[in-house]
């Protein structure tokens, strides 16, 4: 039963490849495209930026689209829309019908951010939801370490990036058409994966859902397991009407919980070393081969790390993780912005002297290692959990819409802001990076073994001591002060 819930969650969470994936294939052909379309630094920044838009809009509607298809259906469209987008992108005439292409598979990628995670966390059990929620993370890391060796590979046979590869099409078109293959497994997986038994319950489908509770959880458990979810289904029903408007600034707190840990997630500039690394180290000497190295080497990284997370989120906690990881990206993110301040311009090139260049780079990966093992997949975590029974699809969608929006906004500034300061750049994400400990000590609660009932009792208590704990034992809520 562990191996068949552990296998579904790892087939749920391609969806969170193909986030990744689509997330940081542009790296390597983000300097290309700017010479083939002669992008200025703005343009730039929105081509890369513009499929989070797609990304946003995806992860709103997500939620509202599995609930009347069903998750596996929302997970296939998603496929479908990815599909679609690689050959767009890779087949692209114009930068305008790129950014086209792009904000398309940003739909398929919002979806797919907002399913998986939803699906993963109706199919766990509770004592290890934790681990297998951050699954989702781990795909992700994953999907960024394929994007970005199948870049270097493809610019490795071609000679670069922008020279022709095969029929005729410069090797960063076929970084996009190389997205054709995972999202065809997706779509594939979508066809052989059981429905959620709690959308099955609540489309009157009992037989079915027993059948795959079956399979997933002792025969013992079964009865309460399926009256816990029906109750559940019952408080949705009678929620339909609830809102997610609250006295603070036009939104329930929970809201704005679930919305500031998004927005700090993406703050920190993460995105920017997976987006924008290749063209950040040839602008300090590196030669393109040698940053395109740098760049899987750190997508290595990212994923050894995500997997220690996810082997102590539920041995640790939530909290300690969190807050150690806000530290170290904030001393990280520090140490950068001062290796930068030492950078020099000859004839139009960039470059560190001395020690500052390794500094520099031994820097940007301990920041990946520090987000990694903790930002990255705990708050995919915390996301699946915080939430009440009567608000949890709606606000999940509105955390997830304010993720890809804060996302597109570092995206979319990060061009424009190195060229007019690289250490004014890192030491902002550094100081986002300090805001988040403080926001996750004062208002962050232990959630580890909670049942995901109990989360809208937890957090109201949460203003009111500086940790809480819960007991897995009996699924009782007891404050720490």
């Amino acid at each position: 039963m562990r191996r068949k819930a552990t296998g579904l969650a790892i087939a749920a969470a391609v969806g969170g490849f193909l986030f990744g994936f689509d997330s940081s294939v542009v790296n390597g052909a983000v300097d290309s495209i700017q010479q083939h379309f002669a992008l200025n630094a703005f343009v730039k920044g929105f081509v890369v930026a513009i499929a989070l838009l797609g990304c946003a809009l995806g992860a709103y509607v997500a939620g509202r689209l599995a609930d009347r298809w069903g998750r596996l259906k929302v997970m296939f469209l998603g496929a479908g829309l990815f599909f679609i987008s690689s050959i767009g992108a890779g087949l692209a005439f114009s930068v305008w019908d790129l950014g086209l292409w792009r904000v398309i598979g940003g739909l398929g990628i919002g979806i797919a951010s907002v399913v998986a995670p939803a699906y993963i966390a109706e199919i766990a059990p509770k004592q290890r939801r934790g681990g297998l929620a951050s699954l989702q993370q781990l795909a992700i890391t994953i999907g960024i370490f394929v994007a970005l060796l199948s870049d270097a590979l493809l610019a490795g046979v071609a000679g670069s990036a922008s020279d022709q590869l095969w029929l005729g099409l410069e090797a960063w078109r076929w970084m996009f058409l190389v997205g054709v293959i995972p999202s065809v497994v997706y779509g594939i997986l979508a066809f052989t994966l059981p429905e959620s038994p709690r959308f099955l319950l609540a489309t009157g489908k009992h037989d079915e859902a027993r059948e795959i509770f079956s399979t997933l959880v002792p025969e013992s458990d079964i009865d309460r397991q399926i009256k816990d979810i029906e109750n559940s289904i019952a408080e949705d029903k009678e929620g339909l009407k609830a809102t997610l408007r609250g006295d603070r600034f036009g939104l329930k707190p929970i809201v704005w919980i679930g919305i500031i840990l998004s927005v700090f997630q993406q703050f920190v500039g993460i995105n920017v070393i997976f987006y924008y690394s290749t063209t950040l180290w040839k602008a300090v000497g590196f030669t393109e081969s040698n940053s395109l190295l740098i760049t899987v080497i750190t997508s290595v990284t990212n994923v050894v790390v995500t997997v220690v997370a996810i082997l102590l989120v539920d041995r640790i906690g939530r909290r300690p993780i969190l807050l150690t990881g806000s530290i170290g990206m904030t001393l990280s993110l520090g140490v950068m912005a001062l290796a930068f301040a030492f950078s020099v311009k000859t004839d139009g090139d960039v470059s560190l002297p001395g020690a500052w260049g390794p500094i520099a780079l031994i820097a940007a990966n301990l920041f990946v290692v520090c987000f990694g093992a903790s930002w990255g997949p705990l708050v995919w975590v915390l996301l699946g959990e915080i939430f009440p029974t009567k608000i949890r699809g709606k606000a999940l969608g509105v955390a997830a819409a304010a993720q890809w929006i804060a996302n597109f906004l570092i995206t979319v500034s990060f061009p424009p802001m190195s060229d007019f300061s690289l250490p004014f750049t890192y030491g902002m994400y550094a100081v986002f990076a300090l805001l988040s400990f403080f926001f996750v000590f004062y208002k962050i609660p232990e959630t580890n073994g909670m049942a995901l009932e109990h989360a809208e009792t937890l957090f109201a208590n949460s203003g009111k001591s500086r940790g809480v704990q819960v007991r897995s034992s009996g699924d009782s809520v007891k404050s720490r002060s």
